[in-house]
């Protein structure tokens, strides 16, 4: 995480920010997040995620490479992410 100026926020904005996020290893869950992604960060290339698959192949993580612009814009992104009924959690 980068320092912040802001007393509320630990981040220095703008700046590159990981997102973690778990969900149904079926292809409409990457799609979704990556929709997601896009919507909160024009710049999001998701030829950057990074992927991981549980031990069962049920599961799987992504994580994101967010352009963080502001704590709004975070706070958005991971609202419509844990909203969504494919995601299980974000982190």
């Amino acid at each position: 995480m980068c320092k912040s100026d802001q007393e509320e926020s630990s981040i220095d904005f703008p700046c590159d920010f990981a997102v973690k996020i778990m969900g149904a290893a079926i292809p409409e869950f990457h799609r979704v997040v990556e929709k997601i992604a896009k919507k909160h960060d024009t710049e999001f290339n998701s030829n950057e995620t990074k992927q991981k698959v549980s031990k069962t192949g049920k599961y799987v993580s992504l994580t994101l490479n967010i352009h963080a612009k502001d704590k709004p814009q975070l706070d958005a992104l991971y609202m419509e992410l844990t909203n969504h009924e494919l995601v299980l959690w974000a982190l």
